[in-house]
């Protein structure tokens, strides 16, 4: 395949650089001449501001949150002896760098409290560092772990060391280099990393991931072993106080997803997909794995288990019902006792509490109501508000609905739709459609001061469940998979047409919108229907759909894409890559490409050659732009200041090109 733009994949070249260079200096001197972009800007900080904390967890005595004041480039890690209570800085990960760019990215305390394993990423780059703080004095210990990604730490409880997962040092650029060749390890305190234990590691199985988890009383180390982006998983067991070269085997047909709940006596509880697409609850001995040994606890449900936590012996099953949270309690027989009463269709987390504790903490969010904290008293199922943030905003003033729509082949699929309640469906309405679809990940409603802007300023935001996605479990998220991928841009193509014929809006005011996978979601959507579209904006988006699994962890995304290395896949790949379906002479809808410099998951270059491609083959008149951050990633840990600016930029290209 004629690939004319290879050269950019080297991020180490003069030659890139100075195309960066020159792309940034064409984007900003366009988005400088935005007449909004300023306003937006303000009103973006104004929304901002408010307090955003994380829900408690306690550790020995001590109880640990984060908190940011509002406009903070990081957010702040408190100590305190009660939650939210007496609260000191712990870490601040604004004193890491002065321009907010190193991220605290995990944190792990130990059992009693004492001691903080803590990472920190430069850039927005999956790359780790990982430290240890001395809760007592604030101060760090000699420990310094690196080269470590994707990884959880799991301490002992004699806090003598954790678990974790590392990688050899890459071979060439440690942003594009393939990572492969994961080992589970276990770091021993006040000793260096050269010395640390190696648990885990299948030589035989270089794609191999691992993670660890000590069992709450502390007995037993449970490993799970995974193969790219799977949602299966392979589960053993080590006996902690005995010989740890003993590696029990207790789920390892890689037949489903298996996760450890809690233990009592022989017995332990699972999460598990077995014959259970959707999820369900089983007890079992571990040393003793058998079919005819599984109790089946809390059933498979219509609805998809997300997640459980065990807290004050109950079972809190989450759910997902039409893409929205619900959470049911049970006894560890399976008995059902009552529901979590949310104030809204929306989205929990958290959860979290000891096995003994009689009150678990959680957050509850959605498009116009702000994260806010809960207590949930275990005995009654009373929640009790605890932290409410105030926004500058009336969530009166908006709308929700969430309707359903036909795709391609029939299917039905459902879309939010929130927009300020003076907005009608009159054919004007400027729409931003935003999806992802896939990786078996659900979109559910989310509070995000941009979006808020974005309704203020009269547009709708659209946000449809599309296959590939989670929400309706395994099925759903099959049907949007490798051969059947085309499906997912159908069901977006799809939303768009219905936005358009219902009366909502017409294409030269309706904008689509993804990032990551989402932004292949973009690119696709955009090279197959560019008539359907006022602008798209494609965000560190895989858009090179033949080399993508060559580059950092590309390769474990072939459960949902397959590769071009498989001659069918390559066929299908070809059909809808992006990059591979730019043609020249058409006529691109209005075009802003983002990405960072320092995106090691979805390695820049993706963006760049989409760009360049997309540039070169353009007839129309509408701009073809990417906009480049110089010290940004994927994502995760980029600062305040960072994201208000580029939504700024985002929604002042929205508004003069969609004529807002």
């Amino acid at each position: 395949m004629a690939d004319p733009y290879r050269w950019l994949e080297d991020d180490l070249s003069a030659e890139t650089a100075s195309w960066v260079k020159a792309q940034n200096e064409v984007t900003f001197n366009y988005l400088d001449s935005l007449p909004r972009r300023h306003e937006i800007r303000e009103r973006l900080t104004e929304l901002w501001n408010y307090e955003k904390l994380s829900t408690p967890t306690q550790h020995g005595d001590n109880w640990f949150w984060s908190r940011n004041d509002g406009l903070q480039n990081q957010s702040v890690v408190y100590v305190g002896d009660g939650p939210y209570q007496n609260g000191q800085v712990l870490l601040d990960p604004n004193q890491f760098s002065e321009d907010g760019t190193r991220a605290l990215s995990g944190m792990s305390a130990s059992e009693d409290g004492k001691y903080v394993a803590y990472s920190v990423s430069g850039g927005g780059s999956d790359w780790q560092t990982w430290k240890v703080l001395n809760v007592a004095n604030g101060k760090d210990t000699s420990d310094e772990l690196s080269w470590i990604k994707f990884s959880r730490m799991s301490w002992l409880h004699d806090n003598s060391g954790f678990f974790y997962t590392g990688y050899p040092a890459p071979k060439g650029s440690e942003l594009s280099a393939v990572n492969s060749n994961a080992k589970l390890f276990f770091h021993k305190l006040g000793t260096p990393q050269t010395d640390d234990q190696v648990v885990l590691y299948f030589p035989e199985h270089p794609l191999w991931g691992y993670s660890a988890e000590v069992s709450e009383d502390g007995n037993w180390l449970f490993i799970y072993g995974h193969e790219g982006t799977e949602r299966k998983n392979r589960l053993w067991r080590v006996d902690l106080h005995g010989n740890w070269n003993d590696v029990q085997p207790v789920f390892t047909k890689f037949d489903a997803s298996y996760s450890f709940l809690t233990a009592d006596g022989d017995l332990a509880w699972f999460k598990t997909t077995l014959d259970a697409p959707n999820g369900k609850i089983i007890a079992v001995n571990p040393a003793n794995i058998d079919q005819d040994h599984l109790q089946t606890i809390i059933p498979e449900s219509t609805d998809v288990l997300t997640s459980v936590s065990f807290v004050g012996g109950k079972l809190l099953c989450n759910y997902l019902h039409n893409a929205h949270s619900v959470t049911k309690a049970y006894t560890l027989e399976g008995k059902y006792l009552w529901n979590v009463k949310f104030p809204a269709l929306g989205s929990s987390g958290g959860f979290g509490g000891k096995a003994t504790s009689n009150q678990a903490w959680y957050s509850f969010k959605s498009f116009t109501y702000p994260p806010t904290i809960f207590s949930l008293e275990l005995t009654t199922g009373k929640s009790t508000l605890q932290k409410s943030p105030k926004v500058d905003f009336n969530p009166n003033d908006f709308v929700t609905e969430q309707v359903w729509y036909p795709s391609k082949d029939g299917t039905k699929v459902p879309m939010f739709l929130v927009h300020h309640k003076n907005v009608k469906a009159n054919g004007e309405a400027p729409v931003q459609l935003y999806g992802y679809g896939g990786f078996n990940i659900s979109l559910t409603p989310s509070f995000s001061p941009a979006n808020l802007v974005w309704m203020e300023m009269g547009g709708v935001y659209a946000m449809p469940n599309l296959r590939g996605g989670g929400e309706f479990g395994q099925a759903w998220h099959e049907a949007g998979t490798v051969h059947q991928k085309q499906n997912v841009f159908d069901d977006f193509i799809a939303a768009a047409e219905w936005l358009c014929e219902s009366g909502w809006t017409k294409p030269a005011r309706l904008a689509i919108r993804g990032g990551s996978n989402g932004g292949l979601l973009v690119g696709a959507c955009m090279t197959q229907r560019p008539d359907l579209f006022g602008a798209c904006l494609p965000a560190v988006g895989v858009l090179d759909m033949l080399r993508y699994h060559k580059f950092t962890i590309g390769w474990a995304w072939a459960s949902d894409y397959g590769t071009s290395d498989d001659s069918k896949h390559f066929e299908t790949l070809l059909k809808y890559s992006p990059y591979h379906n730019v043609k020249k002479g058409v006529a691109y809808p209005a075009t802003m490409v983002t990405t960072g410099d320092h995106d090691d998951r979805v390695v820049p270059a993706h963006s760049f050659k989409f760009a360049a491609a997309l540039q070169a083959a353009q007839a129309g008149s509408a701009p073809t732009l990417i906009r480049i951050e110089t010290r940004g990633g994927h994502g995760a840990g980029k600062p305040t200041s960072m994201r208000i600016n580029e939504y700024a930029d985002l929604w002042a290209f929205l508004a003069a090109e969609l004529n807002m």
